[in-house]
């Protein structure tokens, strides 16, 4: 992905072209790729915070409140995101989960000035990316990568609306692959970015250089609540499965294999006199489980599923999850100190 010298055709692949001006710019693809962003606002009331005073039972008899008085006023709050259409024909538009979690109405609006009320289709907590659809005619969209073959140091661009201001284009590259730990007890495997991720950029595109979406923008780690260098986006491969499944069952249908893993540490693995390296090492085993009547055995060392390096128990943990039920896999296993394979089916929750 190097830039072409001046006056020498761009390759198809460089991130930067060549401009009428002659200056390097990469407007073309964000010509292309901006109005498949879209701008999401949600409406949704809360329940308005109580005041201390009103559990004083003195406080109540003193202004004749009555007894049994304990409703408070509900109130009206905006909020803004961002979201991606990748279905143009049909109306279907991926945004994350949080940005929609408790709406009442869901308004998008198009680049083009346009805006319609969202129809939520589904949404999985779990991955923190939700389905929506409109109904609207002439819909630009954007084709999916395949965010397995990410590699750090690809450049990519994070399209969104952030603060609120309208249509924002930042850029940078892959920081790190495989992140975890932002989200509680959900499926994570996060792609790192120092494109500017700010509040309002959640559901908004990460794209790389060709224009293809590799990532959900999704979480920001920052003190000060703004962008400081450090972004995090739903890998693009996850997303599309999560709406698969949201179309086809109307919700993600996870499976498991019946193990509790943890992380191969190097200092487990001193402790344990096992190879150092990365991998998932078997905690428990459920009797009556996939893994279970496969054979695994507590003190196994899971290296690798369906060929790909497992890098730690939250990596597992993620894959597994993304699987349908009686999907086969094969685990690469350290058991005993020899390598072994295994094949296992996934079973039902």
């Amino acid at each position: 992905m190097a830039v072409g010298p001046p006056g020498r055709s761009t390759a198809p692949l460089a991130v930067f072209e060549e401009g009428e001006e002659g200056v390097l710019t990469i407007a073309p693809m964000l010509e292309r790729v901006t109005p498949a962003v879209v701008n999401i606002s949600v409406r949704s009331r809360v329940q308005a915070s109580a005041n201390p005073l009103l559990g004083d039972p003195f406080f109540r008899r003193f202004f004749g409140i009555p007894e049994d008085f304990e409703e408070m006023p509900e109130r009206e709050v905006v909020s803004a995101g961002s979201g991606v259409i990748v279905d143009g024909d049909a109306g279907y538009i991926l945004t994350n989960h949080h940005v929609i979690a408790d709406a009442d109405e869901i308004r998008v609006t198009l680049r083009d000035g346009r805006w319609f009320v969202a129809r939520r289709i589904g949404s999985d907590p779990e991955t923190d990316v939700a389905l929506l659809r409109i109904e609207a005619t002439g819909l630009q969209e954007i084709r999916f990568a395949d965010s397995e073959r990410l590699r750090v140091g690809d450049f990519v661009a994070a399209i969104g609306n952030p603060f609120g201001l309208g249509q924002t284009v930042t850029s940078g590259i892959v920081s790190a692959l495989g992140r975890t730990g932002l989200i509680s007890d959900g499926y994570e495997d996060f792609i790192q970015t120092d494109a500017s991720i700010n509040p309002g950029n959640s559901g908004g595109a990460l794209v790389d250089s060709r224009g293809r979406l590799v990532g959900l923008n999704s979480a920001i780690l920052a003190p000060s609540g703004t962008s400081m260098g450090i972004g995090f986006a739903v890998p693009s491969n996850i997303a599309r499965n999560v709406m698969e499944q949201l179309l086809e069952h109307g919700e993600v249908r996870r499976g498991r294999i019946g193990l509790i893993v943890q992380t191969l540490t190097p200092e487990l693995a001193d402790a344990m006199d096992l190879p150092r390296g990365a991998g998932a090492l078997v905690s428990q085993v459920a009797p009556d489980s996939p893994a279970g009547r496969a054979g695994l055995e507590r003190g196994d060392v899971i290296v690798a599923m369906n060929g790909d390096p497992v890098r730690s128990s939250s990596d597992l943990r993620a894959r597994v999850g993304m699987l349908p039920v009686g999907r086969q896999v094969v685990l690469t296993l350290l058991h005993g100190g020899q390598e072994r394979v295994v094949r296992l089916a996934i079973g039902a929750r």
